[in-house]
């Protein structure tokens, strides 16, 4: 789809599944999960309900990695009828401990991206999550020193964006946000009048799916971030 991104002078980058690996590590934690409580549901039933859990908790505990903890100490409670072990919601917590001392790993191409488009362009970070654990991979990304700015935010809503450029003093025509999630990086982005790039990622947390069909403006598609190179 044609764009046209001459007006551009601040990009907004996703962090999670953007920059770095992130979801694998939740599919393959809900993985462990299942076989945990294997004894009391089936796995598809234990995921259908975890899932249902997450989404009620997402107003209290917010994203990342620590909710998603506690989600899952709920639901293994509520799926054995609260008989789960202690040993078991023990394994839990350090299921979730396991998933914020992963390494973060970069996808391809980051740093050469960011190398390029910081001479140019003033770059952020926009992410959403828990604030400790964002700042953590943020740091060991090695990648702060291409950025003007990091925000995590509570969400990425239209109200959330509006806050954030009017704080920092960005113009929404001069804004484009690049991101792996339709939902999240590109369809607000688009309702506010800035412009985003799509990224995808192999894996996607099934909240953040949106049909692309639903979008009636105009965005760009790429398959590898420094495709970007190519129109920036």
């Amino acid at each position: 789809m044609e764009v046209d991104f001459k007006n551009i002078k601040v990009i907004g980058f996703d962090a999670d599944d953007t920059l770095w690996v992130n979801e694998t590590y939740f599919r393959e934690t809900e993985a462990a999960f299942a076989c945990l409580l294997d004894g009391y549901e089936t796995k598809n039933k234990i995921d259908q309900e975890l899932f249902k859990k997450e989404i009620q908790n997402l107003e209290i505990y917010g994203y990342g990695v620590k909710g998603f903890v506690l989600s899952m100490i709920e639901s293994a409670l509520e799926i054995s009828n609260h008989t789960v072990s202690q040993a078991t919601i023990s394994e839990i917590l350090n299921l979730g401990k396991k998933m914020l001392m992963q390494p973060v790993e970069l996808l391809d191409d980051v740093k050469e991206v960011l190398e390029h488009l910081s001479e140019k362009y003033r770059l952020i970070v926009l992410t959403k999550g828990d604030l400790l654990d964002q700042e953590r991979k943020v740091e060991k990304s090695g990648l702060s020193t291409y950025f003007h700015h990091i925000e995590v935010l509570s969400d990425k809503k239209e109200e959330n964006y509006l806050n954030l450029l009017n704080h920092l003093e960005i113009q929404k025509e001069e804004f484009l946000m690049i991101g792996n999630s339709l939902k999240s990086d590109v369809l607000p982005i688009l309702n506010i009048g800035a412009q985003a790039v799509h990224v995808p990622f192999h894996t996607t947390w099934q909240h953040e799916e949106v049909s692309a069909t639903k979008i009636d403006f105009k965005y760009l598609k790429i398959n590898q971030l420094k495709e970007v190179l190519n129109y920036l």
